[in-house]
């Protein structure tokens, strides 16, 4: 049965943890637990996309410093707080600092499985902007000093002759670093290249 989405379950109950693993895991998706916050920070530049379900409340770093790191970090993923009895008011601080929601223990299981359901739905397609931005962010780093001068130079809209004017080398030569750049950027023209570095932030809107 193919996965419903991955989620990642923060909680230092174990048997809480064990608990939220079936119910998930039977629902179709691939979890993967974490007994610490901590852990699961230190695991994140790893993971693959998917929604967090976090207890509020745990030794170390709890629920709200979670969403506090998670907001210095590149990435889209959601997470919904789960909270104890008169914890709403960290659950009000919880959202305000990023989460989708919160679900107040006991909850009713097919409430917490909707619930992510409707969070990956919604998250997923910025997730997937920000990876493509983080790909085409990866590709500018592979090119060599020259070759981002000549990229600079083409997303300014010099011409060939002009570039090689600037740097003292023959348009020949630019012709070359030209090839390589569009080769490393994935360009198929000069105007996806354009787009390329819109989308890296190397020009102005």
């Amino acid at each position: 049965m193919p996965s419903n989405g991955k989620v990642y379950v923060i909680d230092d109950d174990e048997a809480m943890r064990d608990s939220l693993s079936f119910l998930l895991e039977s629902a179709g998706f691939d979890v993967t637990l974490f007994e610490s916050a901590l852990k699961f920070l230190d695991a994140l530049p790893e993971l693959a996309f998917g929604c967090v379900v976090s207890d509020v409340r745990m030794p170390g770093l709890d629920g709200i410093e979670l969403l506090k790191r998670m907001k210095t970090r590149p990435g889209a993923f959601p997470i919904i707080i789960m909270t104890g009895h008169g914890d709403i008011p960290l659950a009000v601080e919880a959202m305000k600092l990023g989460a989708i929601d919160f679900l107040e223990k006991p909850f009713e299981d097919d409430r917490l499985i909707t619930m992510i359901e409707m969070a990956v739905q919604r998250a997923a397609p910025a997730a997937k902007n920000q990876a493509l931005t983080q790909d085409i962010v990866a590709r500018v780093a592979t090119l060599s000093p020259r070759e981002r001068q000549v990229m600079d130079g083409l997303i300014a809209g010099l011409s060939n002759k002009l570039i090689a004017r600037d740097y003292d080398i023959s348009p020949r030569t630019i012709e070359v670093y030209r090839a390589n750049v569009m080769t490393k950027m994935q360009a198929n023209s000069l105007s996806e290249l354009v787009r390329f570095a819109m989308r890296a932030g190397l020009l102005n809107d």
